[in-house]
C-alpha cells in the first residue's frame, strides 16, 4: 500500500514504527497507480525517515533543502501539503534509539531537525492561506522552543552539572540554526516577514549560544568528514559518535574494534584537518587508556603518515591529558562563561 493512499500518510507517522514502515516501503513510489500529488507526499515521507534515521551517523542522507522547502514548493494545493505537514509533526516522537546518541536532558539535535521541516511547512501553508494548520505548526515550534530554553535554565542553575550545560548549549546553538534554515525558503510576505523576525527572537537562545562560542564548542560542531571512510564506525550504533568533544568513553569503545588502526588513523588525520577541535584528541586518549598494549599494536598497524603525525610532541602532550583533568577544565570555563554572560541581554 503506498505510503499516501487512503491518508495513510498521517497513520504512519505516528508511531516509531510508522517510521520503519516509510523506510521499508520506499518503492511504493514507484507504483504507476499513484497519483503526482501522491508521489510529492510519498517522497516527502521518505526524505523526511530517511533524515531522520542517518542526521546524527557518520554518513547522512543529503535531503536537507528538500524537506525544508523544494518538496513544499511542489505544490500550492493546501489539501496537499496538510499531510505532509502533520507528518513532520508526528515525527517528533519517532525514536532516536539505534539512531542518534547525541541527546541531553532530553533534547537533542533532533528536535531541531524537526522543527526546521515544520517552519517550511509552516511558511508555505501561511504564503498558501491556510491559517489553522500554520497556526498549529507555529504552536508546536514555539512549544519546542520553550521546552529546550526551559531545560536549559535548569541545568544552568543545578550545581556540578557543567559538562550537560556544554552539551545543552552545543545543541540548542545547532537547533537555533535548523529553525534558521526552515524559514530560509520562505517568500517574504506581510504574513511572513513579522513571523519569521518573532521565531528568529524566539528562538536564539543567546546565553546557550554565547556558551558555545566563548568555550570554544564551535569547533565540535564540523561533519566529522575524515571519519566517514572507516565503515566499521557504521555497522552498530555501539560505535554512534557521542557530543563532542567529551569522546574519552567513546574512544574506549572503538579501541576494542578489530579496524581500530583504521580508527586510530582516521582520529590523527582528523586533529591535523580540523584545526581548534578536542574531541578527536579526547577520543585518541580513550583508546589509550583503554590498553597502551592495545593502543600501541594499533598504532604499528597504521601507515607510517599517521604514525609520524601520532610522534609528534604536540599531540603526544595532548592526549597524555587525563580525563579528569579535560573535564575540569571544560567544567571551569562552563562556569566562567556563565558567570561571565549570565543576566545579559544579547542583540545577536
Amino acid at each position: 500500500m503506498p505510503v499516501a493512499e487512503h491518508g495513510r500518510l498521517i497513520e504512519l507517522g505516528n508511531s516509531s514504527e510508522g517510521f520503519l514502515r516509510i523506510l521499508a516501503n520506499w518503492q511504493n513510489i514507484l507504483r504507476a497507480s499513484l497519483t503526482p500529488e501522491e508521489q510529492l507526499q510519498d517522497y516527502f515521507a521518505l526524505c523526511l525517515a530517511c533524515h531522520h534515521a542517518t542526521v546524527a551517523t557518520f554518513v547522512p542522507t543529503d535531503v536537507d533543502t528538500k524537506i525544508r522547502g523544494i518538496v513544499w514548493r511542489e505544490s500550492r494545493d493546501p489539501d496537499v501539503l496538510e499531510p505532509m505537514l502533520r507528518l513532520a509533526l508526528a515525527s517528533r516522537d519517532w525514536t532516536e534509539d539505534g539512531i542518534s546518541v547525541r541527546s541531553v536532558r532530553c533534547v537533542s539535535g533532533h528536535n531541531g531537525e524537526h522543527w526546521s521541516a515544520i517552519a517550511a511547512g509552516l511558511g508555505r501553508m501561511l504564503e498558501l492561506g491556510d491559517t489553522a494548520s500554520a497556526e498549529e505548526a507555529q504552536a508546536a515550534i514555539e512549544a519546542e522552543i520553550d521546552r529546550e530554553q526551559a531545560i536549559f535554565e535548569e541545568v544552568a542553575a543545578e550545581r556540578d552539572a557543567e559538562l550537560d550545560l556544554l552539551r545543552l548549549s552545543m545543541t540548542l546553538a545547532h537547533n537555533r540554526g535548523d529553525l534558521t534554515q526552515g524559514m530560509s525558503f520562505w517568500k517574504k510576505t506581510p504574513l511572513t516577514t513579522p513571523l519569521m523576525a518573532h521565531l528568529a527572537a524566539r528562538g536564539r537562545f543567546a546565553l546557550a549560544v554565547r556558551i558555545y562560542q566563548h568555550t570554544g564548542l564551535s569547533t565540535e560542531g564540523h561533519r566529522h568528514y575524515p571519519l566517514r571512510p572507516v565503515k566499521a564506525l557504521r555497522r552498530s550504533p555501539a560505535t554512534l559518535l557521542p557530543l563532542g568533544p567529551f569522546l574519552d568513553e567513546w574512544g574506549s569503545i572503538v579501541a576494542q574494534l578489530e579496524e581500530s588502526s583504521e580508527v586510530l588513523a582516521a582520529l590523527l588525520i582528523g586533529c591535523k584537518r580540523v584545526q581548534g577541535q578536542q574531541g578527536y584528541y579526547r577520543a585518541i586518549a580513550g583508546m589509550l587508556a583503554a590498553s597502551s598494549g592495545a593502543f600501541e599494536r594499533a598504532a604499528a598497524r597504521m601507515p607510517n603518515s599517521a604514525r609520524t603525525l601520532l610522534r609528534s610532541a604536540e599531540m603526544r602532550k595532548l592526549i597524555d591529558v587525563p580525563r579528569i583533568s579535560f573535564e575540569s577544565m571544560m567544567r571551569k570555563r562552563a562556569r566562567t562563561a556563565l558567570a561571565l554572560f549570565n543576566g545579559k541581554s544579547f542583540s545577536a
